[in-house]
């Protein structure tokens, strides 16, 4: 039987300990493998491994040894509770022995639970498990993570008092990390709320997603934006110290205004911009920025955009003699009495 994607998420948080067994397939390794260890331990628990009621058979050694999985739904543990054989990677080449073992599955045997690739409609196993009356099917796309995921992951790892803000924080970061991220901040999240009974918050968000890699920039990009002109040059020359290339310099704040100008030109006001942006903005950085866009507006941003493009067009052409990183100190500075203004 198939299993949409709704229902799926629901199933691998509570199985039914009485089916034959189940197949999870999708192009996307991390999300596939994610979804059958919750799978796994909510069927066996967080002993299940360690009392030998998991058996792993890599799907590619079922092609020669065909009745290795049979004789693993077959076994009995020394432990009681129930069990599960568990198949990796399967294609086609293992699909004899995991249409027979589906076939000579007596209720008492261990659960199959098998994953595999992007396996097209006509593939012998999932034919198979879509088709079995007491076997399910499920397909797993790289589609983002729903809010009831979201909200799974939070509850499994015990951070339950999140207010809307932090909420729309996490959603918009489970877009643009991978699952296996994702959850990796979610334990760091509970980790650093640990023995703490306040709501998480925005700040929290951000203390723990993963840092950009252009963070060492913020401090000359909101320097500018701030129009603190006096606390510029110091910062360029460390920056200098540092190698950090002209170029670089203009890139990033390009980026930057670009994004300011994008929140202070949303119909919606420049909260509504801020949070429409990828990647998303988290914490005090969120409203530092949104001071930003609403101090300048959208008249002056495009003025500061021109002055950018226009330097970035000067640093590139052949005639160019002065020193790069003195024309970006300039155009830096010009902004930063703009902002003044």
């Amino acid at each position: 039987m198939k299993l949409s994607a709704r229902d799926a998420n629901r199933y691998f948080g509570k199985p039914d300990p009485d089916k034959t067994g189940i197949l999870i397939y999708g192009p996307d390794a991390m999300r596939v493998a994610l979804k059958r260890q919750e799978l796994v331990a909510a069927l066996i628990g967080p002993q299940g491994e360690e009392e030998m009621r998991l058996t792993r058979i890599p799907g590619a050694e079922l092609r020669k040894d065909k009745a290795r999985l049979l004789d693993a739904t077959k076994e009995i543990s020394f432990f009681p509770g129930p069990r599960v054989a568990f198949v990796e990677d399967a294609n086609d080449n293992a699909a004899p022995a995991i249409l027979a073992a589906l076939e000579d599955w007596a209720p008492g045997d261990a659960q199959i639970v098998v994953t595999a690739g992007q396996l097209k409609a006509s593939s012998k196993i999932r034919k198979a498990f879509e088709g079995h009356a007491n076997a399910y099917a499920v397909g797993i796309y790289n589609d983002p993570p729903s809010r009831e995921e979201i909200e799974g992951e939070l509850n499994a790892a015990g951070l339950r008092n999140v207010d809307h803000e932090a909420m729309t924080d996490l959603f918009n970061l489970s877009r643009e990390l991978d699952p296996g991220d994702f959850r990796q901040t979610v334990e760091k999240l509970a980790l650093y709320k640990l023995n703490d009974d306040l709501p998480v918050t925005s700040d929290d968000v951000a203390a723990c997603a993963p840092v950009s890699t252009e963070a060492a920039l913020d401090d000359v990009l909101n320097i500018v934006a701030e129009g603190r002109a006096q606390e510029l040059g110091p910062v360029l020359r460390k920056l200098e110290a540092q190698g950090t290339n002209p170029v670089a310099l203009l890139i990033a704040a390009t980026r930057h205004f670009r994004a300011l100008y994008t929140a202070a030109s949303d119909p919606g006001g420049a909260a509504q911009g801020i949070a429409r942006m990828r990647p998303p903005i988290f914490g005090p950085r969120r409203d530092r920025m949104l001071r930003q866009a609403s101090g300048w507006g959208a008249p002056k941003l495009e003025q500061a955009l021109t002055g950018l493009t226009d330097t970035d067009l000067q640093l590139r052409s052949a005639g160019q003699r002065a020193p790069d990183m003195a024309l970006v100190e300039r155009l830096f500075l010009r902004l930063s009495m703009l902002a003044r203004r």
